[in-house]
């Protein structure tokens, strides 16, 4: 689960979007205005299965949105086109 996050962060590196699995994980990414301190000007949380679905292509954005699988807020807190990151460590 956190090597999903770490790669989001890798492929889209910023800090306009603080995106959190409570109580695992949390990164910043995505370009944009960087924040410093209190809360981000986007955030994206969800739960662990929900995230590892995205990553892997195995439930939309749409969908997990549609499903209240998601708690997003700012302008840039859509991360679908940034997703899905790939099938994980060890996939062929």
């Amino acid at each position: 689960m956190r090597h999903y996050l770490d790669e989001l962060a890798e492929r889209s590196p910023g800090a306009s979007v603080e995106v959190r699995v409570p109580p695992y994980a949390a990164v910043q990414a995505i370009p944009g205005v960087r924040h410093t301190r209190g809360t981000p000007p986007a955030v994206v949380e969800t739960d662990a299965l929900t995230w590892i679905a995205l990553a892997r292509g195995e439930l939309s954005w749409t969908d997990a949105v549609a499903g209240h699988r998601i708690r997003a807020s700012g302008e840039r807190a859509d991360l679908a086109p940034y997703l899905p990151l790939g099938a994980g460590p060890g996939a062929s």
